[in-house]
């Protein structure tokens, strides 16, 4: 029940407070309450009060004979919580794009504003050593491809589950998950630190959250939660009775915040959108320039620009007209009751071009329809997934019949639309106050529709200079340059995964780092698909770019591709790794990233004279070296 001035004998400032308490509570922190309110009562001397009713069923009381407030070793007995007084706390992330370390951060300022000593570190960072000796381990963790942790995790989360991990019995933890519910493998790194932290003896503060992409709401729930926990529970075991729950509600802005951030994107205005791509190219590039003047973003080579884009406004027509909406129907878009017409929350709040499996499973709930109810039905894995693959919201109303239905049903179970990040492509050296992207269109036909990507195409047909885009900066910490100006860098990013390499030598050029560089470049034709050509031969010329080589996979009779460049070169590549340089990969990783990684274990096996086991603890030490960074999508 949520309490309310009308239903209760509370005033609004109680109410309120008692709203953002209660809901955190574990079963044994809502006993222990109980049994302080009871014994506030003022119960006789040498009475016995009776709290309440445990999880299992089972009355608990507490003695209030030698004080009208019980103990904390009374009320420690009776609930059996046995909580530790120490207020440390150890926030452990792994991030791929940032979000979890955002997150992170934001938990941290937050603890610390209750009077914890928070420690914040990143899974690459950790120790393995140090697991044993934390004692309440709050852990956020992204789920990255097919169900995998994020790259600086991976060692980590394969400590964590190898025979080498040490019992937890002392362990308080939660875990908050982030991931994408349009992959099959949802939140799974997070589901999997979860339940391995449960079998080695921890014991959960409170449950596991899984968010989606849109993920702030849930991600402030969680935070609320655990700190209402630790805040009572700390109560218990130190003897004192009142938590500080100033910080509860959370998710307001603070002096570390930005005034424009992923909750608050700032409009950058259009200054220039060129096509990099050569008459005749069977691809379009587009190269966007954006102005930051005014907003206080700042970034740094390697990071993202996000970008919250629109949905395609034929696909809308063609949604409300297989609905028979006219899209000036109003839906409310939040729990704050905000409404839009359909027309406009269509356009720019709700994702319609991806389909879930939870979307399907709330249509299967609202409509009743036999032939989705089995879809979505455990054993048929396989169809869903096939189902899923490449379809749209427009699809799904017209395979199953959807028309009848208010707009309302169908938007509220509809998720936000979540924002595309871009890897920067300019140096902010170079560029003050500016911010550049690299960006393919995204077009085809599937199911006898033509396709578009959202964020892609409107930027190539509907972003006109002048124009304004909400964007915020995603930071990425995970691929920087080398803190050495003077250590080598080898460079690997076909297409648009260029897009890092020009904002790194920008940046090089604009501090006079000496430090060599190599780039591997690759894309269909030379003549029509050359990004950025002109300003590689003008660095190369000067010396801020050592050397380049270049696959055009449709311009020989065999396909050629960089990792075929680069096994020509595995001697000088190898001699490169031996005197420390620092490999960076961009771009497609199911197949570009992977594939240079198996041509790089080749290059350090035959050069090295290793076996591939001795060459992939080879690799796994530059991972840990941060000497092997990759930005993969």
């Amino acid at each position: 029940m949520v309490l309310q001035v009308t239903n209760s004998p509370f005033n609004e400032e109680q109410v309120d407070l008692l709203n953002r308490l209660l809901p955190g509570l574990n079963d044994s922190q809502r006993v222990w309450l109980s049994g302080y309110l009871t014994a506030l009562l003022g119960t006789a001397a040498g009475a016995v009060a009776p709290i309440a009713s445990t999880a299992t069923g089972q009355t608990v009381t507490v003695s209030t004979a030698d004080s009208m407030i019980p103990t904390a070793s009374e009320f420690s007995s009776a609930v059996k919580l046995g909580a530790p007084a120490s207020k440390e706390v150890t926030v452990l992330y792994g991030t791929q794009t940032g979000n979890a370390k955002g997150l992170a951060q934001q938990l941290s300022r937050r603890l610390e504003g209750e009077g914890f000593q928070v420690t914040t570190v990143s899974m690459g960072d950790l120790k393995p050593n140090q697991l044993k000796k934390i004692e309440r381990l709050l852990l956020l963790v992204s789920t990255h491809g097919e169900g995998e942790p994020p790259d600086a995790a991976i060692s980590f989360y394969e400590f964590l589950h190898s025979k080498r991990a040490p019992k937890l019995e002392g362990l308080e933890f939660s875990v908050l998950a982030l991931g994408d519910t349009s992959y099959e493998f949802f939140c799974q790194t997070g589901k999997d630190f979860d339940q391995r932290l449960e079998e080695l003896g921890g014991k959960r503060i409170i449950d596991r959250a899984d968010c989606d992409v849109d993920f702030d709401e849930a991600a402030t729930e969680w935070m609320n939660q655990v700190l209402a926990a630790l805040n009572v529970g700390h109560a218990v075991a130190s003897g004192t009775v009142q938590a500080n729950t100033s910080q509860v509600a959370g998710g307001q802005a603070d002096e570390y915040s930005s005034a424009y951030s992923r909750t608050n994107p700032f409009k950058a205005e259009i200054l220039e959108n060129l096509n990099l791509n050569g008459r005749g190219s069977e691809r379009e590039t587009r190269h966007i320039e954006l102005s930051l003047e005014g907003s206080g973003l700042q970034y740094q080579p390697g990071d993202c620009l996000a970008i919250y884009p629109e949905n395609h406004p034929q696909l809308v027509q063609d949604i409300l007209g297989a609905m028979g909406w006219s899209g000036e129907e109003l839906v409310t878009i939040n729990k704050n009751g905000e409404q839009k017409s359909l027309r406009d929350a269509l356009l720019t709040h709700y994702e319609i071009t991806v389909l879930t499996k939870p979307l399907l499973t709330q249509v299967a709930a609202l409509t009743g329809h036999a032939q989705l109810q089995e879809l979505v039905q455990a054993g048929h894995e396989a169809e869903l997934k096939s189902y899923l693959s490449g379809r749209d919201l427009l699809d799904l109303i017209q395979d199953f019949s959807l028309k009848g239905h208010t707009a309302q049903e169908i938007a509220s179970i509809l998720r936000k639309i979540p924002p595309r990040q871009y890897s920067i492509s300019s140096s902010p050296t170079a560029y003050p106050e500016e911010v550049h992207i690299t960006v393919r269109t995204v077009n085809y036909e599937c199911y006898g529709r033509e396709r578009y990507g959202v964020c892609s195409t409107q930027l190539a047909q509907r972003a006109e200079v002048g124009e304004y885009l909400p964007v915020y900066i995603q930071q990425n910490d995970q691929f920087r340059l080398p803190d050495n100006p003077d250590t080598p860098i080898i460079m690997i990013g076909p297409g648009t995964g260029v897009a890092p390499f020009r904002a790194f030598l920008g940046e090089r050029e604009e501090t006079g780092a000496t430090g060599k560089s190599w780039l591997f470049y690759g894309d269909q034709h030379f003549v029509t698909d050359f990004l950025y050509q002109i300003e590689w031969q003008r660095w190369l010329k000067d010396g801020v770019l050592t050397r380049m080589d270049v696959a055009f996979s449709r311009d020989t009779a065999e396909k050629v591709y960089v990792q075929h460049r680069m096994l020509e070169h595995s001697r000088e590549l190898f001699a490169w790794l031996e005197e420390g340089a620092v490999v960076y990969v961009c771009g497609d990783e199911k197949r570009m990233a992977h594939d240079v990684q198996v041509t790089l274990l080749q290059i350090i096996e035959r050069e090295g004279a290793l076996n591939s086991e001795q060459a992939a603890q080879y690799l796994a030490r530059l991972q840990q070296e941060k000497r092997y960074l990759r930005d993969v999508y």
